[in-house]
């Protein structure tokens, strides 16, 4: 049943959830939210996001996507087992930090990842689809 598949989004699907480029894109974001049910994001994901509306809204647009991702998805902070296994993850495909750790949060979760990310989508550890 897919609503009890762990799933992980990266930062690449929360952008497109906020502005989808298209209304098959926004039906497709509304169905993966609608049918997964254990939906997570990192704590870089958040920070990304945050930061990606502090340059193209304003604070208090970025505070809302904050406390609604907090809302809506289990997050998952970088611990000591992240932070090593992300570096793992770097070092064998060098990658920027926040998709190894992204990666590495999949993998400890054991969840698909949700991304558009060609970075993820090489990666074999993980499970990477795009809606």
């Amino acid at each position: 049943m897919s609503g009890r598949r762990r799933v992980v989004y990266d930062t690449r699907f929360i952008a497109a959830m906020y502005s989808p480029k298209n209304d098959d894109e926004r039906s497709k974001i509304r169905h993966e939210l609608t049918t997964t049910l254990s939906r997570y994001i990192s704590s870089l994901t958040i920070y990304e996001t945050y930061k990606i509306s502090l340059e193209t809204e304003d604070k208090q647009t970025a505070d809302l996507r904050a406390d609604l991702l907090k809302q809506d998805f289990t997050i998952v902070n970088v611990d000591w087992t992240l932070a090593r296994s992300a570096a793992v993850i770097w070092k064998k495909y060098h990658v920027p930090m926040a998709d190894a750790i992204i990666a590495a949060t999949a993998i400890h979760l054991k969840a698909q990842c949700v991304t558009n990310d060609e970075h993820l989508l090489k990666m074999k550890e993980i499970k990477a689809r795009w809606v």
